[in-house]
């Protein structure tokens, strides 16, 4: 199959500002759609209507991107420029579809491991997390397209560049994808404080996506109900929990040894 690449990105004819990830006008914004562009969120004002906007709200939904309608002050606090009542922030990195990476991770003989981010609202956390598990073999990051913090630049340098390394799914509920991944026999399991099972228990070596939680909500709990397994990281010290980004080098650390990679 003809894989969709991650590492580079395609060039668009789209109106720009200085920084390279606005995207200011209806018709700017529907070529970088095209063009295959990555785009975070859409900015639209409200009350604004008719066949292109509807075009565009569409665009979003086919493709997992926040629609966000604001007052034409906060467009305007973005950009002076003829907006149209319309302004997108493009995307950094290219998201790709969740059943394309499982298909190309399977088609590459690998066995899938995937960590799923859940309310990981510090992007800080995201990008160590990246780059933890572009170094223990982990293949995808799969976030939803709301209450995840933004894959922005400084994700991107926290990340040291791994961002650019990991297939990046962004899938418009975790459930679902839980629900994807099920049938393709990928078991999902995930980090929970109370769990009875510790982490070294489980087998990383067969097909797995752990679900880790942001610190302050931990893991949604319906999510957590349709997950196969959970499991907790014991500690020697007397501690209320780990960094998730911590917790998840712990956990990708303990997969990496049982699936003898690395050098």
């Amino acid at each position: 199959m003809n894989y969709p690449q991650k590492k580079t990105h395609t060039t668009s004819p789209v109106s720009k500002n200085k920084s390279n990830n606005i995207i200011i006008g209806r018709q700017p914004l529907i070529e970088a759609f095209e063009a295959g562009r990555g785009i975070d969120k859409i900015l639209l004002q409200k009350n604004a209507n008719g066949e292109i906007i509807d075009e565009i709200r569409n665009l979003g939904k086919q493709h997992n991107v926040p629609v966000q309608f604001v007052p034409i002050e906060k467009l305007n606090t973005i950009s002076r420029a003829n907006h149209q009542g319309v302004i997108a922030l493009a995307a950094l990195v290219k998201y790709l579809n969740l059943q394309e990476v499982i298909d190309f991770v399977v088609g590459n003989g690998e066995t899938p491991f995937f960590i799923i981010l859940d309310s990981v609202t510090d992007v800080r956390n995201i990008g160590a997390i990246a780059r933890t598990a572009v170094c223990c073999g982990a293949q995808a990051l799969i976030i939803p397209d709301k209450g995840v913090g933004a894959l922005n630049e400084e994700a991107m340098k926290s990340s040291a560049g791994a961002l650019e390394k990991i297939h990046i799914c962004r899938v418009n509920s975790l459930m679902k994808a839980v629900d994807e991944l099920h049938a393709n026999g990928i078991k999902v399991f995930a980090s929970e404080m109370t769990a009875a099972n510790k982490v070294h228990e489980l087998d990383f070596k067969e097909p797995c996506a752990i679900v880790m939680g942001g610190e302050e909500k931990g893991v949604f709990p319906p999510l957590m109900k349709i997950c196969d397994s959970t499991f907790n990281i014991p500690m020697a010290g007397k501690f209320e929990s780990l960094n998730v980004s911590v917790a998840a080098g712990i956990i990708l650390y303990e997969a990496m040894k049982q699936r003898n990679l690395g050098v």
